[in-house]
């Protein structure tokens, strides 16, 4: 088990039937249902389906959820080697625990976390070995991004519950240093300080690689998306875009250059 990495991403929406068909068009995925959902299990569990198999899935935003003030989102699944330990270091290292440790039948086990700053992530430990994607790939997640309060005080608590390694930083000067999170010679993804005129909370964010990003763009603004910043250029010769879903989730697009 290769623990600390990301294995499953879920959107969380208001409207399942309609965000389907906007990442469909504009990132190129799939969907199929999940067979060992069983029948009569109620809402069915779609799975989105890239090239290199399922990476995730979608499913309407729990009322809970809404009731706390969670708007549609996204939510990613960090595999560890024990739920149950983990939450433990959650709660020892300043964290919360949203959903307690539960087990999903045939599936694994997770629990919904946020760290001492308020953003959150699923924790998973799968009962069956889940093999990684190549994240070069389009329609593969390829970057993984905390807007924190404080990004280097919160970085000790995911590098005790996760493990995670500081491998560099970045000066991006007025918008401080962006630090270059993973483990080993796996690069995982990035941390900066959210700067003071953005008022949304500590989040997650999470990239998409596709092949062309601007008719990428081109598709989700036509099908009622939003582009809230860039698109831009980014290290490497690549480039990114945030945007936001006709239902109101956040999602950035990157692309590699191509030779």
């Amino acid at each position: 088990m290769s623990t600390g990495r990301f294995v499953w991403y879920e959107l969380l929406t208001t409207d399942p039937k309609s965000a389907i068909a906007f990442y469909t068009d504009v990132i190129g995925w799939k969907t199929q249902p999940f067979a060992e959902a069983g029948a009569g299990a109620g809402e069915p569990y779609l799975m989105w389906v890239a090239s290199q198999g399922p990476l995730g899935g979608v499913m309407t935003l729990p009322e809970e959820a809404k009731k706390m003030g969670a708007p549609p989102h996204w939510m990613a699944h960090v595999e560890v080697a024990d739920v149950d330990a983990t939450v433990a270091k959650v709660r020892q290292h300043g964290g919360k625990v949203h959903v307690a440790p539960s087990a999903i039948p045939t599936v694994g086990r997770f629990a919904v976390i946020a760290d001492p700053q308020g953003a959150s992530l699923s924790v998973f430990a799968p009962d069956a070995a889940m093999a990684a994607h190549d994240v070069t790939k389009p329609g593969e997640f390829c970057w993984h991004e905390l807007y924190a309060a404080d990004s280097q005080a919160v970085f000790p608590f995911y590098a005790h519950v996760f493990g995670w390694e500081r491998l560099s930083e970045m000066d991006m000067g007025p918008m401080g240093k962006y630090l270059l999170f993973g483990r080993g010679s796996a690069q995982y993804g990035g941390m900066m300080t959210k700067p003071p005129h953005v008022e949304a909370p500590p989040a997650w964010g999470y990239y998409v690689e596709v092949e062309d990003l601007d008719a990428s763009i081109a598709r989700a603004t036509a099908r009622g998306g939003k582009v809230l910043h860039g698109p831009m250029d980014v290290p490497g010769g690549a480039r990114a875009v945030q945007l936001m879903d006709p239902q109101g989730c956040r999602v950035s697009l990157h692309a590699n250059k191509r030779a």
